[in-house]
């Protein structure tokens, strides 16, 4: 080792200036030890510090490690082998916990202390010399001024010998003091470097120990251990890879689709329609009513579940059931003029949920699921089939079709009802006639309008009182004086289905062949909406009238209808041809079909019994004939005959005289 500088102590007694500028040399390079021994210091217990974190650290992770099992995972199927391998690491954590708290106990006894100690010790010593050199200093200059002064003509021999005594006494303080520090500062030169070594020779030990006893504990046991783990790492990386190939994949094809998925309405015109569904999912717009006038549109998600239908908000665990759907009704509606709106009406006719969807395909869809579900096909053993042959017989699904040699048998007994009754005596078995053709009857091809009754918004203006002038044509009762001296008037609930043009008015087979032809169009198209109105029968006309504005939809003379007819098995069905005049000299037949709350029997009797009243009103005496034959009301009017009840209306205390309402 190199030679160390040092103070001579021989020269402490002097005290020269050259002496004192060597002792500021050795002074500034304590003040420089003494700050690198504070900061190094701090380094070694930052070290230690870190160590017994690691130690805390270690306990943690070993309790985390075991409470993996205790977590409450929703997809936590198949992790039996992690749990048992978070075990065997817990174990491993908590053995190298033993060892790291050794550790830190090594650190704090052979690198901390030492250092500890050299500073409060040795370099405390050495401020604590210099502070006592510089006092001794301090007296020995003042001791020598006083000597300094005494006179040279009158000595006084006491004073110069106290003098001199402070003098010798400082002096000897000052030679002492220097000698003590002069030695510190010499030996510190020494002890600086035996402390800057040990602390380090302490801390590589401590590692040293830590890591030797590691590999002691670990390296026969982990070696295998860790092996399989990493080929389970290994293996779990090689899925998700392959994993991750697929999704990109998949995500590459997802989002090189046609632009056609993002829009709602992609196919406005002819979108494909699956009409055989017997469950549905999708997020649908719910009205909700806030206040008298007030509605709020929320979107939800909507399914099916069984014969129920479920709602469930984004963000829910699960669906609530917001409409029984067996035995229902469901139809398009138009509603705050927004698209796509459907309503779904319970089994005792009650307006139920109001629902709009996004697309047209979706709310056609919609319809026919749940009209489907509606008729319980999901309890059968097989609904998927069951769905597409009732969609594929779609007619035969919402009312029976008779067969044409049926209806042949049995000639119509809706028209000329009293004369059936009075003359069935004299009727002569004919033979069957020949059974004319769909073709014959109807062209192919003739368009069905579905809309002849407005809604009675349209029309009523609740803001004047005044009467006011219609657009459209149409007339309120009103303008029918002829009503109130009308021998006949019947009043009947019917729901408008359909009209088309036909080609004969000679059979009532063209009737059967457009009531087929508009129910099927209808179910085919999950056209379900109808406008409930009421039809008034006099003895001169048949008039269609809003229920709510008693404004007349349309108007048909008596002597116009030359055919009427009932269905034969769904006996709520009516129809009647009707025969106007064209712009070009030509007539024009077109067949007109209702739903009647009632019998249709009982429409096509009072048309009949119009017909007749017209017919007899040209000879007094059978139309006095015809009024005693026919029980009548007390002002005069006609009663129909009222001898099976109604389906909706079995009441008969409902039944109000002359104007019975089906």
């Amino acid at each position: 080792m190199p030679a160390v500088d040092k103070l001579l102590l021989e020269e402490a007694l002097q005290d020269s200036p050259q002496t004192r500028s060597l002792l500021s040399v050795f002074e500034e390079d304590a003040g420089t030890l003494t700050d690198y021994t504070n900061q190094l210091l701090q380094a070694m217990q930052r070290v230690y510090g870190a160590q017994n974190e690691m130690c805390l650290a270690t306990q943690q992770l070993s309790k985390q490690l075991l409470a993996y099992e205790k977590q409450n995972f929703a997809l936590g199927k198949g992790d039996e082998e992690v749990i048992s391998t978070l075990h065997y690491f817990s174990k491993v954590v908590d053995e190298l916990n033993v060892l790291h708290t050794e550790l830190a106990k090594q650190l704090a006894d052979t690198m901390v202390l030492p250092i500890i100690q050299f500073r409060e010790k040795d370099l405390t010593e050495v401020s604590t010399l210099k502070d006592l050199f510089g006092l001794a200093s301090n007296e020995h200059d003042l001791s020598m001024a006083k000597y300094s002064r005494l006179p040279k003509k009158k000595e006084n021999e006491k004073v110069k010998t106290d003098v001199v005594k402070e003098v010798v006494a400082a002096r000897r303080k000052q030679h002492l003091s220097s000698l003590q520090y002069y030695c510190a500062l010499n030996a510190l030169q020494y002890r600086k470097r035996v402390a800057m070594m040990e602390p380090m020779i302490g801390f590589a030990h401590g590692q040293i120990n830590f890591f030797k006893k590691g590999a002691e504990m670990f390296s026969q046991n982990m070696n295998s251990f860790l092996s399989s783990v990493a080929d389970m790492v290994q293996s779990i990386q090689v899925e998700l890879e392959a994993e991750a190939e697929k999704m990109r994949v998949s995500q590459q094809e997802l989002v090189s689709v046609d632009e056609s998925v993002y829009t709602p309405d992609s196919d406005v015109a002819a979108p494909p329609i699956n009409r055989n569904l017997i469950q549905k999912a999708g997020y649908l717009n719910l009205r909700s009513k806030t206040g008298l006038v007030t509605t709020t549109w929320e979107r939800l998600y909507f399914f099916t579940q069984g014969g129920n239908l479920m709602c469930q908000p984004r963000g829910a665990v699960a669906g609530g059931l917001i409409q029984d759907l067996d035995n229902c009704s469901v139809m398009a509606v138009d509603c705050e003029d927004r698209r796509y709106c459907f309503q779904i009406t319970t089994p005792n006719g009650k307006s139920g949920i109001i629902l709009q969807a996004e697309s047209r395909k979706e709310n056609e869809e919609w319809i026919s699921a749940i009209n489907n579900i509606s008729r319980q096909i999901y309890l059968t053993d097989n609904p998927e089939a069951v769905a597409i042959k009732l969609n594929q017989t779609a007619l035969r699904a919402v009312t029976p079709i008779t067969g044409f040699g049926k209806k042949q048998e049995s000639s119509c007994p809706s028209q000329n009802l009293r004369n059936l009754e009075l003359e069935n005596d004299k009727i002569v078995p004919k033979a069957a006639a020949r059974v004319p053709d769909a073709d014959e009857l109807i062209a192919p091809g003739t368009p069905i309008q579905f809309d002849i009754v407005l809604p009675a918004t349209e029309f009523l203006d609740q803001n004047r009182g005044s009467r006011r002038i219609n657009p459209f044509g149409e007339t309120e009762d009103e303008t029918f004086p002829e009503a109130e001296d009308s021998l006949l008037q019947q009043m009947f609930i019917v729901r408008f289905l359909g009209s088309m043009a036909v080609k004969t008015d000679n059979t009532t087979e063209v009737i059967y062949e457009a009531m087929r032809q508009v129910l099927a169009a209808r179910a085919i198209h999950n056209i379900f909406r109808t406008t409930e109105s009421h039809l008034l029968v006099t003895s001169q006309t048949l008039r269609l009238i809003d229920p709510q504005t008693q404004v007349t939809r349309a108007n048909f003379e008596l002597t116009s209808i030359t055919q009427f007819a009932a269905h034969q098995e769904n006996k709520r069905l009516v129809g009647f041809v009707v025969r106007t005049p064209e712009s070009t000299g030509g007539e024009a037949l077109s067949t007109y079909v209702f739903e009647s709350n009632s019998e249709g029997e009982k429409i096509c009797y009072a048309i009949n019994l119009g017909k007749e009243i017209i017919e007899v009103q040209k000879d007094p005496e059978a139309l006095a004939q015809l009024m005693l034959s026919i029980p009548l009301t007390t002002d005069g009017k006609y009663v129909l005959l009222n001898d099976q009840p109604d389906d909706n209306d079995g009441s008969p205390s409902e039944n109000r005289g002359a104007e019975s309402e089906a």
